[in-house]
């Protein structure tokens, strides 16, 4: 029994840090449970196009963008049953991290603004020190997260909540000086 739970906190663990794909990012399917010309047909590197969508061998143009890895993959498997091509595929996504780099971007207040490459479970002092830190004029008191469009004001200036908000990316730092 403990097994078990131990692994679904593992499961849970991996799929929340999952980030969802975006049109350009590349990602390598593998795919089993089918016949091996199949699968040498549809196993490579695809890049999603700005449309969101990847060009699939029998199946055309599938949603990819806003979607997680493992969701991207239910959905094929899913796709190829529905469309009766194969009846058990196993299918696997990966994504290429040196070329998918994310950011958290800088805008004010640090000693170098300007794009931190992110990290999964990135904390915004992570972000402050990869911007080499708050500069002369700065008020950490006086910051602004923005995420998709809305404003979250936090305080920097103590150790706290504030300090430990972790980051998603594309947010934006704005810290007052």
């Amino acid at each position: 029994m403990k097994l078990i739970a131990a692994l679904l906190a593992l499961t849970t663990f991996v799929t929340a840090a999952e980030l969802p794909l975006k049109p350009g990012e590349r990602i390598t399917l593998n795919i089993g449970g089918i016949q091996e010309a199949d699968i040498s047909q549809i196993r490579g590197v695809y890049t999603i196009s700005d449309a969101g969508t990847i060009n699939l061998v029998h199946l055309r143009q599938v949603k990819a963008a806003g979607l997680k890895p493992s969701e991207l993959q239910t959905a094929i498997e899913q796709a190829y049953v529905r469309e009766e091509i194969f009846t058990k595929p196993v299918v696997t996504i990966t994504t290429d991290v040196q070329g998918n780099e994310r950011f958290i971007y800088v805008i004010s207040g640090c000693r170098q603004n300007g794009p931190v490459a992110y990290t999964n479970g990135m904390k915004i002092m992570m972000a402050v020190s990869g911007a080499r830190g708050f500069n002369e004029f700065a008020q950490p008191s006086r910051t602004k997260l923005i995420r998709n469009g809305k404003t979250i004001r936090l305080d920097l200036s103590k150790t706290g909540a504030d300090s430990e908000t972790e980051l998603q990316p594309e947010d934006q730092i704005v810290i007052d000086d």
